[in-house]
């Protein structure tokens, strides 16, 4: 999960090599450089006399393509931050970046189309209502064969094509696609525009008077938003309780997530983020919630993670919610996120979250109130017994 206050750190820290030695030191650091200067005088660069010595010989005896100069350098660095022992210190190539920093941001420059691979294999468009794509005539199940100039072939995945058919707000783009039994192409000229991706879904449930529904699936900018308009739109259908499902949420900004919990909360403390060097800092709820004094229920799995975490822990020691379902992942890690010069980043673990009642989350997780399962039967039948509980206590009180 990345802290909305590192954020703001990393978007400045773009410092090309110069950010790789500082924060890798010198052991990386070298490896960038002997990478592109075998002969570099730095500190440490006898050490890497046996990197070299194993690659000269991979050069001469390799069957095979040999990787360029930039994946070299990016293997290299994702060698040293395996030697860290640490899955959460991480480092991005320049387009899982982009799509990283779309997903946060909840929108994105494009046509409004999903994109998904066929059972064949194919590369298909399904075009949302009233976006670029649906308004150039582009229908569901049309194959995507080139976008401008580039011929789409089957080693491109899902994300590559995307990649392709994203970018700036107000550009254009062409595609040319296939349509069911028809033999010749069409070509569409489509006019790219900001395409937002919510966070939040909500609804006021059919099986309980009074009691709504609001699913967060991403802490991204958006998020905090989008529920203070979910709680007003459920209130003025009748909402007096709250579901707030959280379960299969991995996480993502720490504003969002100190947003959401100030939903719920007065004020007081949402969280501790505690740093290297022990030091501590309280993170604190914002006043004016939405729903600060009715009853709450909060669904938490296994695929809870980080933000989610700090939500559901802050809302259960506060006294403010119950939680229901199965304990969480155990994720409360601060990763601060550099963008180097490429457009890859490297992710580094900074800190460690803890709740309110100053628990650990990471690798502890959070136990839930009421443990209640759910099976891959419940779930081929459509049942969700989580919800079903927790509907049960906020109508029962039990």
């Amino acid at each position: 999960m990345i802290s909305g206050r590192i954020t703001q750190v990393f978007l400045l820290a773009v410092f090309v090599t110069g950010l790789v030695i500082a924060a890798f030191g010198a052991g990386i650091g070298t490896a960038w450089l002997l990478l592109h200067d075998r002969t570099a005088p730095v500190d440490g660069a006898a050490e890497f006399g046996v990197f070299w010595e194993a690659w000269n010989l991979v050069e001469d005896h390799f069957f095979g393509d040999l990787p360029d100069s930039q994946h070299l350098a990016w293997s290299a660095i994702r060698g040293a931050l395996a030697g860290l022992d640490d899955s959460h210190t991480t480092f991005l190539e320049p387009q899982p970046r982009k799509l990283e920093n779309e997903r946060l941001s909840g929108k994105y420059g494009g046509i409004g189309a999903y994109v998904s691979q066929a059972e064949d294999g194919r590369i298909v468009l399904d075009p949302m209502p009233d976006q670029p794509a649906f308004e150039a005539g582009v229908r569901t199940g049309d194959v995507v064969v080139e976008v401008d100039e580039t011929t789409i072939t089957p080693e491109m995945t899902v994300d590559d094509v995307a990649a392709l058919i994203k970018g700036e707000v107000g550009t254009s783009v062409r595609l040319t696609l296939l349509r069911g039994e028809q033999d010749e192409p069409i070509v569409v000229d489509i006019r790219r525009k900001e395409i937002p991706t919510p966070s939040v879904e909500w609804r006021m449930l059919e099986e309980a008077d009074g009691v709504g529904y609001a699913r967060i699936m991403l802490f991204s900018g958006r998020t905090g938003g989008e529920l203070k308009v979910a709680l007003e739109e459920l209130k003025t259908q009748g909402m007096a309780k709250l579901v707030l499902d959280l379960r299969g949420n991995g996480g993502g900004l720490l504003d969002a997530a100190i947003d959401v919990a100030s939903e719920f909360l007065y004020d007081g403390v949402v969280l501790y983020e505690v740093e290297k060097g022990e030091t501590e800092r309280a993170w604190t709820a914002n006043r004016g919630g939405g729903f600060t004094d009715e009853a709450l229920v909060v669904l938490v799995d296994g695929g809870t993670a980080s933000a989610s975490e700090i939500v559901a822990g802050a809302l259960q020691d506060r006294g403010r919610a119950v939680l229901i379902g199965q304990k969480t992942f155990g994720k409360g890690s601060v990763q601060s996120v550099f963008d180097l010069s490429d457009g890859s980043s490297v992710h580094i673990t900074s800190a460690q979250w803890l709740t309110p009642d100053r628990h650990q989350i990471s690798a502890d997780g959070l136990t839930p109130d009421l443990e209640v399962g759910i099976t891959e039967q419940d779930r081929s039948e459509n049942l969700d017994p989580q919800l079903d509980r927790a509907v049960e206590y906020l109508t029962s009180g039990r």
